[in-house]
């Protein structure tokens, strides 16, 4: 046995013997998680023209400082909605650009910290001390939200909602309201500002809560771009489009909540899109309940359920008090170049982007620009494309696959990689078909 022996950084050991190396290209090969949605809603309040992220277990939370409402607000609907589900959202406010509520108050200038008509929800008010300060106080509402002791309007500082202003003396003031805020138009300018910003994101699903038909030819451009020329595979849902498009899910119909309040199919969108995202790729919505409602908005006939399905809507149907998913599918109706009606399943979709998706980041994180394109390094990559394809497997998104499903080598330029992998989708059961043999 050589005496010499372990791992090498350089190759400038002194003793005889094996050095040897185990290194796995990308320290270790995981499916990619789910759960973030984005919504763009009109809101009357928060930051403009930027995502607002936000995770499910901070709304309640954080839903004032950031949205200027109590998370049970009627304000905050689809937000509250889609966090029924989803684990993550993205908020744009679009309808921004409005005035910002204002006011000159016992010798300071208080303006919102953001645009919009809550602005005119905020009050401050100037109260004197015995030893001659001053306490500035921040109402929202009746609400204190801040207090701040100084002795002159200069040595007060910004908070969550107000900005002030001014540098001379202060004098008592009751609480008195801001002013003049305005919100801005939720118009198609608007929406693909929205766009714009969150294609550099990171999510599953987006929805747009309208009916305006422009707007949503926007958004069926802009998920058709992504998933079809960038590879980014994301879904959207909307209403009343039939897209004819495996990446556009058409909600038809909408719930009644245990509140008594009808949703009707545009504000429903924000639930599907939530649960969409969250729905893992072994995991279908088909029949799954509607969280908090209690029946639909609109009821339909076998025959004409039937013929929505046809069409490629998402409905929901009414059973024991609850509102449930009829069959969890996407707006494709149309099967051709390759398409048949399974690419119709929306689980089957997430089966086939989360793979379009987990390769692409694995490659990214672990072998573009850092792996030597020969065969060594494209078994290191097909190593974990196998591994991989096991997890799916090991959790049902997919059946029968084996290592000799993922073949590699060398594309055409010296840089390029060619990869052909087989898959075999699972699905959920949806139709029952018996036979009793009577004796």
């Amino acid at each position: 046995m050589p005496i010499g022996g372990g791992t090498f950084t350089l190759q400038n050991k002194v003793l005889p013997g094996v050095y040897m190396n185990f290194v796995s290209a990308s320290g270790g090969v995981s499916a990619g998680s789910r759960g973030i949605a984005s919504i763009p809603a009109e809101l009357g309040w928060g930051a403009e023209d930027t995502i607002i992220k936000m995770d499910s277990g901070d709304f309640n939370r954080q839903a004032v400082t950031v949205f200027g409402y109590d998370a049970t607000a009627p304000e905050l609907l689809l937000i509250r909605e889609a966090f029924k589900r989803a684990k993550t959202l993205l908020v744009y406010r679009v309808d921004g650009g409005g005035s910002k509520a204002a006011k000159e108050i016992g010798g300071i200038t208080v303006t919102a910290r953001y645009s919009g008509t809550r602005g005119n929800a905020l009050k401050v008010a100037v109260l004197e001390n015995t030893d001659g300060s001053f306490d500035v106080v921040t109402y929202l509402d009746t609400t204190e939200m801040d207090r701040q002791t100084v002795t002159e309007a200069a040595g007060l500082t910004a908070n969550d909602f107000v900005i002030f202003g001014g540098e001379g003396s202060l004098s008592a003031a009751v609480a008195t309201a801001l002013e003049g805020g305005t919100n801005g138009t939720a118009n198609g300018a608007a929406y693909t500002k929205y766009l714009s910003a969150v294609e550099v994101e990171q999510f599953n699903t987006l929805c747009y809560p309208g009916t305006d038909s422009e707007t949503k030819g926007l958004f069926v451009a802009f998920v058709k771009r992504l998933r079809d020329d960038e590879g980014k595979k994301i879904t959207c849902v909307l209403t009343g489009q039939k897209a004819d498009y495996e990446g556009i899910i058409n909600v038809k119909n909408g719930v009644v909540l245990e509140s008594g309040e009808t949703l009707p199919p545009e504000k429903a969108v924000a639930w599907v899109c939530g649960a969409t995202a969250a729905a893992e790729i072994n995991e279908s919505l088909t029949n799954a309940v509607y969280d908090g409602a209690v029946d639909v908005s609109e009821k339909y006939t076998k025959s004409q359920y039937e013929a929505a399905i046809k069409a490629g809507e998402f409905v929901f149907y009414a059973e024991n008090q609850q509102a449930r998913v009829l069959t969890d599918i996407n707006s494709l109706t149309t099967f051709a170049g390759g398409k048949t009606s399974d690419f119709t399943s929306n689980r089957l979709i997430r089966v086939l982007d989360g793979w379009a998706n987990d390769v692409a980041r694995i490659f990214g994180a672990s072998y573009l620009g850092l792996a030597t394109n020969n065969d060594t390094g494209r078994q290191l990559f097909k190593a974990d494309l196998v591994s991989l394809g096991n997890q799916y497997q090991d959790i049902g998104a997919i059946s029968d696959f084996e290592s000799a499903d993922i073949e590699i080598d060398q594309g055409a330029g010296k840089r390029d990689v060619a990869v052909a992998s087989a898959l075999k989708p699972n699905d959920s059961m949806e139709k029952l078909y018996m036979t009793v043999h009577v004796a």
